[in-house]
């Protein structure tokens, strides 16, 4: 649907500028491994409200393992 695309990549575009905004990066070898490590703590350990509280990689998981039934 392409409200909830549109919120996502809200979504997406805050979680990044919360990251930049924390941290003052001169280089990009200095960015990486601390976005990287940033992008792994909101993936794994932040529950988000509009997922019923669930980390988006518990999300993922919990995607993953429902069977999809083609005939509906």
């Amino acid at each position: 649907m392409p409200h909830q695309n549109a919120d996502v990549g809200s979504s997406h575009g805050h979680r990044r500028d919360e990251c930049l905004n924390e941290h003052g990066f001169t280089h990009l070898v200095h960015a990486r491994p601390t976005i990287e490590t940033w992008r792994r703590e909101d993936n794994e350990q932040r529950p988000k409200k509009t997922w019923g509280g669930m980390t988006p990689s518990a999300d993922a998981s919990q995607l993953a393992s429902t069977t999809i039934n083609p005939g509906l």
